[in-house]
């Protein structure tokens, strides 16, 4: 299984040859954009406090899905890193002597190439939210938003 696959993979990186059918369906909501074009330019984490603002534009379709959002301070986004490859299995993020397992680290290079980033929500406007802490590049598909709620926090109660 640890056949290595040709491409741009540094010493002791080890690919293989990824499943060629997908289990599930998945929406992308929108898009996330930001001032980094690409992997080389974007942080390798993102800032929420010093960040520069990015803007996630949810597709309309899904406007209905922001109700409630306004007022919270930070939220967790789930992106698809779409120009990484999926089939690495170890890497060697610093270039040194060895490899490690994709799944000891935060790189994009994964099977399921899906980040998360914890952002502070600056504003709504219509469908875009404006927030900081973003690493992604710009044009990255958006899966999910989800609110970060604080321990002492309670989600407010909607009658159903």
């Amino acid at each position: 299984m640890a056949e290595s696959v040709p491409g741009d993979l540094r010493p002791h990186e080890i690919a293989v040859n990824a499943p060629p059918r997908s289990d599930a369906d998945l929406w992308f909501i929108g898009s996330i954009h930001t001032p980094w074009v690409d992997r080389k330019t974007s942080p390798k984490k993102g800032d929420a406090k010093d960040g520069p603002v990015c803007e996630i534009r949810l597709d309309p379709l899904w406007r209905g899905a922001l109700l409630g959002l306004e007022g919270k301070s930070q939220l967790q986004i789930l992106y698809w890193m779409h120009q990484a490859r999926r089939d690495v299995v170890q890497q060697n993020p610093d270039f040194g002597d060895r490899g490690i397992g994709t799944f000891a680290l935060r790189s994009p290079l994964r099977p399921n190439p899906i980040a998360s980033s914890v952002v502070t929500l600056e504003r709504i406007e219509g469908t875009s939210l404006f927030v900081r802490g973003l690493d992604c590049i710009d044009g990255t598909p958006l899966v999910d938003i989800k609110p970060i709620f604080c321990y002492d926090e309670q989600p407010e109660r909607h009658p159903a």
